[in-house]
């Protein structure tokens, strides 16, 4: 008995699932390409990822270490400065260079300097050729810069005691007011030391070097502990300059990581120095710029709570997640700093510029 043959049913239903199988298998192919899709893009994501990462890196090895003009920008810019600033009847020498040609101002020293005149006369009163008279016809003038050396002197107080005839009552003027109580340092040599070492950055140590080539021999201990007074002595502007500048509407604050020698460990952890400014000049404000430094033995959002404790308005700073508990109180609103958000883009724009990030 032969096979029935297929009936247009059985056709159509095997039409129908091999329909279902090609959709399954298409379904399955878009899956797997929509799965690739995402996997490249996720690649490409990470990979633009860390080549931000090595571009940043070579760039604070090797490069510029932050968004600066070129050179020739910042050279061009301070000539027409110094142009400017020389007035229209000023000299300007033409210096030659091997790669360019730069018009130089003469520069005019300070006015407002001490001056010390000196008058060079000939030193003949008349003519060395036929014995003449000579008259005045004119004078040529020349400045140069010296230095009057910083000498280190000590005062003796003296304060003679006298008695009354009459009473025998001992009379003595008061004993003048000391930077520091049994100390040899005067308020200008604190200064100057103070100065020397914040302004600019020379240690106790090179001082006191410094100090003994002009015959006075301290210890850099002693310094340091001067350090000490000088910090107790500004402890009042200082916290008065806090108070104004809490008072105010709005704050900037940021800090930098440093190293602080543990005392009698010989090992360092990581401090950090806070500032804080409320400057409103750029707004319109009249009111003059405050800023105010904090060292902290490490980061923790605490030390600004503590510091900004009694301050309402806004505050600017980055996205630290430590200041996120000052803003849960609502009495310290948070504004985001442009700079840090400029300093992504600048990243970008570096390893992959758009017409978005050059405008930017």
């Amino acid at each position: 008995m032969s096979e029935r043959a297929p009936s247009t049913a059985d056709f159509l239903a095997r039409i129908a699932l091999l329909e279902a199988a090609v959709a399954a298998r298409d379904i399955t192919i878009a899956e797997r390409d929509e799965q690739l899709r995402r996997e490249r893009a996720e690649a490409a994501l990470r990979i633009q990822r860390l080549q931000l990462r090595i571009d940043r890196f070579n760039r604070k090895a090797f490069g510029r270490s932050s968004e600066k003009l070129g050179q020739m920008l910042l050279e061009l810019e301070d000539l027409e400065t110094d142009v400017a600033a020389s007035g229209p009847d000023a000299e300007l020498p033409i210096v030659a260079d091997t790669d360019k040609v730069r018009v130089l101002p003469v520069r005019k020293l300070n006015p407002n300097l001490p001056r010390k005149r000196v008058v060079r006369e000939p030193a003949c009163a008349c003519c060395p050729g036929c014995g003449g008279d000579l008259r005045a016809m004119g004078e040529d003038h020349e400045e140069m810069l010296d230095l009057v050396a910083q000498a280190w002197q000590v005062i003796e107080t003296v304060r003679p005691k006298y008695s009354c005839r009459t009473c025998d009552k001992i009379i003595q003027a008061p004993a003048p007011v000391k930077a520091i109580a049994r100390g040899k340092l005067s308020y200008a040599g604190l200064a100057h030391i103070m100065m020397a070492k914040w302004g600019y950055h020379l240690p106790f140590y090179r001082q006191a070097q410094m100090m003994a080539a002009k015959g006075v021999d301290i210890e850099r201990s002693t310094l340091a502990r001067s350090a000490g007074y000088a910090a107790a002595l500004l402890d009042p502007i200082y916290n008065r300059i806090r108070e104004i500048g809490r008072s105010r509407t709005k704050i900037h604050t940021d800090d930098t990581r440093f190293p602080i020698l543990a005392p009698s460990t010989g090992t360092t952890h990581k401090g950090a120095l806070w500032v804080y400014v409320a400057d409103d000049r750029n707004s319109g404000s009249q009111e003059p710029p405050i800023a105010w430094y904090r060292a902290t033995m490490g980061r923790a959002g605490e030390s600004v709570m503590s510091e900004l404790a009694g301050f309402a308005g806004t505050l600017q700073a980055d996205g630290f997640t430590g200041y996120n508990q000052i803003y849960k109180g609502g009495a310290i609103r948070e504004a985001a700093c442009l700079a840090h958000l400029r300093r992504k883009i600048f990243d970008v724009h570096d390893s992959q510029p758009t017409e978005l990030s050059t405008t930017a």
